[in-house]
């Protein structure tokens, strides 16, 4: 990334995409036609990548991301991966394969489930054991990105190794992301991830999410660089974002706002807190800093709950605030999704100063995939 730019990232609508949270008129499914659609508009506009969010009820995000390579130039995939739902050697060989088949185009994000159900449907019950099995699983997962050999299986004393025999195009393996609000996620993010991501906040409130990552970072000898996730809801001036930012929501109710309670419930207290800073239960009261509204988190139980909006140049000076404080990295999403990649990039793009892209670097193709041979032939044999 260029000194002083920024990356941006655009999420994939991952459940479908709306006009308005709290109904289905006019609403699209994700298809793969639709989904191809917003990807391709990110990648003309010079989006760096978008995120594939993960969940039950949504499409799988290895395959998405396999569909859209081929459709796609530049544009990197950020993935959500729940260690809960794959073992370490299994999502090793996916990771270097997609990366290598991508051309160095893949990100990992690391989903360690502050959602209870989801958890529970992984396999995980109680937050202490999620991130203990992430720790553990990220431990084996980043050696074998890194060509090391480990322990097949720890259940039997064989003394087996596994190693991948083909490599992913990215030395040590595509940068991982990890997004969570509770200390003991904190500390997985200090030991064994490369970009810590934190939900909408006021600018103080992140300033001090930051500060607490960099030294858990610092007590273990590593440097860790951060993003945020925000909505964005921009237009040609600060009366007509404000205007869309309410048709959002013009059909909330008590019954919408109580569902979405529920959906919340089931979060982590730490994370929910930081998710969705709701001040009472009426979406013009969730203005929780200057142009950082909160009324998306009252509406919807998912996702990011904060939303920038604005004329062009306010959000872009909102933008610069976070950058100023250690942020890199913006992942950005509005509704629908097709329509608010392409405004936020005409509208934004120009006020800010966007990182260069890298991918020349990578010798797509560098290392032959007949360098590596199958078990029990050793390289160079004939």
């Amino acid at each position: 990334m260029s000194p002083g730019g920024a990356n941006f990232l655009w999420s994939l609508p991952r459940y479908g995409d709306l006009r308005h949270l709290e109904t289905t008129t006019a609403a699209r499914s994700a298809s793969l036609r639709y989904l191809q659609q917003v990807a391709q508009a990110a990648d003309s506009l010079s989006y760096f990548g978008v995120l594939l969010p993960a969940g039950r009820s949504s499409e799988d995000t290895w395959l998405v991301a396999s569909s859209l390579v081929p459709v796609t130039d530049r544009l990197r995939f950020l993935v959500s991966m729940r260690p809960g739902l794959l073992s370490p050697i299994l999502a090793a060989r996916m990771t270097a394969s997609l990366d290598r088949l991508s051309g160095g185009r893949l990100l990992i994000n690391v989903v360690t489930d502050d959602d209870s159900v989801e958890s529970k449907h992984g396999g995980i019950l109680d937050q202490d054991e999620r991130h203990a099995a992430a720790r553990k699983f990220l431990i084996i997962y980043r050696r074998l990105l890194a060509g090391k050999e480990v322990a097949s299986d720890e259940r039997h004393a064989f003394g087996e190794t596994e190693k991948l025999l083909i490599p992913p195009l990215q030395d040590y393996g595509p940068p991982l992301y990890l997004g969570e609000s509770a200390s003991a996620g904190i500390d997985v993010a200090a030991e064994a991830v490369d970009k810590y991501f934190t939900w909408g906040g006021p600018p103080a409130r992140i300033a001090e999410k930051i500060a607490a990552v960099s030294a858990a970072a610092y007590r273990k000898r590593r440097r860790v660089t951060f993003g945020i996730r925000l909505h964005v809801v921009v237009r040609e001036t600060s009366e007509e974002a404000r205007a869309a930012a309410d048709s959002l929501v013009d059909h909330s109710s008590a019954k919408t706002v109580a569902f979405s309670h529920q959906l919340l419930a089931r979060i982590d207290p730490a994370a929910r807190q930081c998710r969705v800073p709701l001040h009472g239960d009426r979406c013009e009261k969730v203005e929780i800093s200057p142009n950082l509204w909160a009324g998306v988190g009252l509406i919807s139980g998912d996702g990011a709950g904060t939303a920038l909006i604005g004329d062009p140049r306010t959000v872009a000076a909102r933008i610069a605030e976070y950058q100023s404080l250690g942020i890199d990295t913006f992942i950005l999403s509005g509704y629908p999704h097709l329509e608010e990649a392409y405004r936020f990039a005409e509208l934004v793009f120009p006020h800010l100063r966007i990182a260069e892209p890298d991918l020349d670097d990578l010798a797509v193709g560098q290392i032959a995939p007949n360098s590596y041979r199958a078990a029990g032939t050793r390289f160079g044999a004939a």
